[in-house]
């Protein structure tokens, strides 16, 4: 695996711990699509990053104390763009109760000098509906 897509994720878990919208916004390209169950949809970097307080806001109203990396994949699709899958653990706690689920989502980066943006992402599942499956929200 190359080691700076690696870091990057490594870079990408601890500011979505830390809701660091600094960090999160150098992640991303100004316009990405973003993917999911739903669909897929463009995304402005600007309008995400609005979003980043109440996601952790909503998160932590059901729960939320830890979401992890687990594995990362890495492709070549070529010397710009590399296909990213991802596996996190998200563990819960609420009303004594404790659990964990396992999430996927793929990613496209495009290479910029030593660095990367994401211009795709792709969730395998509902965050939102999962989460209520599991009788958090």
């Amino acid at each position: 695996m190359d080691q700076r897509v690696e870091a990057f994720f490594k870079r990408y878990e601890k500011a979505i711990l830390e809701s660091d919208t600094d960090v999160i916004g150098s992640l991303y390209a100004d316009v990405f699509m973003f993917g999911g169950p739903q669909g897929v949809q463009s995304v402005k970097k600007e309008d995400f990053l609005k979003v980043i307080p109440r996601r952790k806001a909503w998160f932590a109203s059901v729960g939320l104390v830890n979401s992890r990396l687990e594995r990362v994949e890495d492709a070549s699709l070529d010397a710009r763009y590399s296909l990213v899958k991802t596996v996190w653990r998200m563990s819960f706690e609420k009303s004594g109760a404790k659990k964990d689920i396992e999430t996927r989502a793929s990613y496209v980066l495009e290479h910029r000098g030593d660095s990367f943006q994401t211009i795709l992402q792709i969730d395998d599942q509902d965050l939102t509906a999962r989460v209520k499956e599991l009788g958090l929200a």
